[in-house]
């Protein structure tokens, strides 16, 4: 049997967390902005610390697991 769960935990959470895709954190001119469809070098890395944050604390943690076969 495959586990999925990281799989689709991670594609998830790759897709939402995109910066300028729902929110960017730093914005450009202000803290946070909301589907503005552009990044800088901070935001990049605030969203990778989201990311890799939520993605180990719910499959490390909480043990999502999708099974098939």
């Amino acid at each position: 049997m495959a586990d999925w769960g990281p799989v689709l935990i991670g594609v998830v959470l790759f897709v939402l967390l995109q910066p300028g895709l729902l929110f960017q954190l730093p914005g450009h001119s202000r803290p946070m902005e909301f589907g503005s469809m552009k990044t800088n070098g901070k935001s990049i890395a605030v969203h990778t610390l989201i990311f890799f944050t939520l993605y180990a604390i719910l499959i490390l943690a909480v043990h999502v697991h999708i099974y098939t076969g």
